[in-house]
């Protein structure tokens, strides 16, 4: 039982590291947008695809984080006995 309440605190504290990581990224990468386009308003459109592009792949590594969390959490062999034991089933 500890490994599970381990692997649970793990999860958590994963999907916590990625999501702040994820938003300095993003909040870095979209002030350098904003910059780029108000030196060079005309290139506006070409910045705004690169720049959402980019986000989207800093977005896709959090997500990837919440998948490894939600498998430590619910694919853990020793679950099916807790889940057993709080709500009694059989």
């Amino acid at each position: 039982m500890e490994f599970l309440v381990a692997s649970v605190w793990a999860a958590g504290l994963a999907i916590g590291i990625a999501a702040f990581g994820a938003s300095i990224g993003q909040g870095l990468g979209l002030s350098a947008a904003m910059s780029g386009i108000s030196r060079n308003p005309e290139a506006a459109g070409k910045i705004q695809v690169n720049m959402l592009i980019g986000l989207a792949m800093i977005e896709s590594l959090c997500i990837y984080a919440l998948v490894v969390a939600l498998i430590l959490m619910y694919a853990h062999p020793a679950l099916s006995d807790a889940v057993k034991a709080a709500f009694g089933a059989h």
